[in-house]
């Protein structure tokens, strides 16, 4: 498949979701709004996230080891494999390595397409920015804050638009980011580790409705939600 090819998939995936072609991708307020079961775990550092697709039934799982920007931009590369790639059941990833996967290099283009559209980068940096191809470290932050990506991904990003020149993305590639994030004042939460033991979509429900239908037993409703690292007999 073409970047121009991916470049329209991601278009028309955002308008479907009811995106337009200058907002942020909340990933996590689109996973609820498409029912996508997600959860967020501590794996291995080689291992970013997988996703399962049987039928209208979907599944992501998410390495929550990996800084928060990190993790938004596998969740967006795993929806190409569940929303663009054709016959896809199991997928395991790691976006941003150094596979040589045609798919892989694919759905690492379509996240970044899907997640900064050119005209939303473009209407975030000054005018004088833009003209001189000198993007200054506060516009960055404001940037990768904006659309909840990495300092990597973001950069790349730049850089793939032309942008910033290669000399431009080294310079900025050398900055440290938490470093330069507390400098400026922003949060350091999308750059660090979290959402552990997080569950997003409607397990919790389902096993729910079948509990007060009579469905299930109550051990059995407590045994579900323990799979899910919840448990609803503990008191606050």
């Amino acid at each position: 498949m073409t970047n121009e090819i991916i470049e329209i998939k991601a278009s028309e995936l955002r308008t479907e979701w009811g995106l337009s072609a200058y907002e942020p991708a909340s990933v996590r307020q689109l996973l609820l709004k498409i029912n996508i079961l997600t959860l967020f775990r501590p794996l291995r550092d080689d291992f970013s996230g997988m996703c399962l697709k049987k039928g209208n039934q979907y599944f992501i799982l998410i390495n929550s080891s990996h800084p928060v920007g990190r993790q938004h931009f596998t969740i967006a590369h795993e929806f190409y494999h569940l929303f663009v790639q054709d016959q896809v059941e199991v997928h395991y990833c790691n976006p941003g390595s150094s596979s040589t996967s045609k798919q892989e290099k694919e759905a690492d283009y379509f996240a970044s397409v899907f997640l900064m559209p050119e005209m939303g980068i473009k209407r975030m940096i000054p005018e004088v920015e833009l003209i001189k191809k000198s993007i200054s470290i506060a516009t960055i932050l404001r940037l990768e804050n904006y659309f909840e990506v990495s300092r990597s991904a973001l950069l790349i990003r730049l850089k793939m638009l032309k942008i910033i020149p290669p000399a431009e993305y080294e310079l900025l590639a050398s900055i440290p980011v938490i470093k330069s994030a507390k400098e400026y004042g922003f949060d350091t939460t999308l750059y660090l580790p979290g959402n552990e033991g997080l569950v997003i979509g409607d397990y919790g429900i389902k096993a729910r409705s079948l509990f007060d239908k009579g469905y299930i037993s109550e051990g059995h409703y407590i045994e579900l939600l323990s799979k899910i690292g919840s448990d609803p007999t503990q008191k606050e």
